[in-house]
């Protein structure tokens, strides 16, 4: 059973950031797509490794897509490690080489590049660590009871 629309998953940031969580996950990372960190940002993908790191992953389908957003130096605050995941046909020079590369598909990803560690101070990491566990706890609530109506927005 799919819970994503027909519309949804055959866009081409959705099929990259489908395979880069089945890779993450395959590694032991737990992943959320469209995680807002704190207001004004929504990363593609956030992933929480079992020793507690965090990565941001920011899926860009085409050089106009990478051009068009700004917002992803801000990323940087919100994260150990920052990584691009894109197709095999994206132009990878235009990417900063300090960040994580990730080539992906709808299949799944493979990291080409690893991010440089930039550890997260202890108030932020505990901070985000929590809105991570209750994003994901309402998520599935709202999966196991569609319709309730007292979900905050």
């Amino acid at each position: 059973m799919s819970l994503a629309s027909p519309e949804i998953s055959l866009a081409p940031g959705f099929q990259l950031a489908r395979g880069v969580s089945r890779h993450l996950t395959q590694r032991g990372m737990s992943c959320l797509t469209e995680f807002v960190p704190t207001r004004g940002l929504r990363v593609d993908v956030l992933a929480l490794a079992p020793d507690g790191e965090i990565w941001i992953v920011e899926c860009k389908s085409c050089r106009a897509d990478y051009q068009s957003d700004g917002k992803w130096a801000g990323y940087r605050d919100w994260c150990d490690r920052f990584l691009w995941a894109v197709d095999c046909d994206f132009p990878v020079s235009l990417l900063p080489e300090d960040t994580g590369l990730i080539v992906a598909d709808y299949y799944g990803a493979e990291v080409v590049r690893e991010a440089p560690l930039h550890k997260l101070n202890a108030a932020r990491r505990k901070s985000l660590t929590l809105k991570i566990g209750r994003t994901a706890a309402q998520r599935l609530s709202r999966l196991l009871d569609p319709d309730f109506t007292g979900w905050p927005a």
